[in-house]
């Protein structure tokens, strides 16, 4: 009884909408009559789906995709749906370029069991030469170790006896300038500068006549008799 009357209403305030448009008809308002009154007033359209042969796009239309236009996808029909599709499958088979490119990327990917070997073969033999060669090296250099290490001494220790004789030399020059001018110098002062300027030059002069001088002396020295 109460059902009967639920669809007597709901029929009548359809046939009173009906006329009205969908931008006038319900206004949404947040009750449960009214999503009530709009879910029995919905009438959809039926969907036009051909569920009875598969789905075999038009090539030559311009709404079909692209990607529905590929040989891929012809033969992904023709595996699903076989000769219904109506798809030759001489057409589905590589081309000779594609077929090169295949073969060559299993050659390169999927090589046979004989070259697999040879390359490993290939591949520990250079293992084993890098390792033979770095182990002759850190051999080799072993063994020059004890001459290294003394080599580096004995740099070291020529390196500290330059600096000790260069302070000394420092030392000796500042304690010259300060008897010369009577007071302590600044070492980067330009008067101290001319001043060492002069002493190695002196220096020179007198390394070049005690040469000289030994020179002369070898060359006015008797030749010794032989016996």
């Amino acid at each position: 009884m109460a059902a009967s009357i639920l669809v007597q209403r709901t029929a009548a305030l359809c046939g009173t909408f009906k006329g009205i448009s969908v931008s006038k008809a319900v206004r949404p308002v947040n009750s449960h009559y009214g999503f009530m009154l709009q879910t029995a007033c919905y009438n959809p359209r039926p969907l036009r789906l051909n569920l009875r042969g598969p789905y075999i796009p038009d090539k030559d239309s311009i709404k079909t995709p692209e990607w529905q236009k590929t040989a891929r996808y012809d033969r992904k029909l023709f595996g699903r749906f076989g000769s219904a599709s109506h798809i030759d499958p001489a057409s589905l088979w590589p081309s000779h370029e594609e077929l090169e490119k295949i073969i060559a990327e299993e050659k390169q990917w999927h090589p046979p069991l004989e070259v697999m070997l040879k390359n490993i073969e290939a591949k520990e033999k250079e293992e084993t030469e890098k390792r033979l060669a770095k182990e002759k090296l850190i051999a080799a250099n072993m063994a020059k170790m004890p001459k290294m290490i003394e080599d580096w001494r004995r740099e070291k220790r020529e390196t500290k006896r330059k600096l000790k004789e260069e302070k000394a030399q420092k030392a000796k020059l500042l304690a010259e300038a300060r008897e010369r001018f009577g007071y302590s110098m600044d070492p980067r002062s330009p008067k101290f500068l001319e001043m060492v300027a002069e002493i190695e030059k002196e220096e020179k002069k007198k390394k070049k006549l005690l040469k000289r001088r030994v020179k002369e002396e070898q060359v006015a020295a008797p030749p010794v008799a032989q016996s």
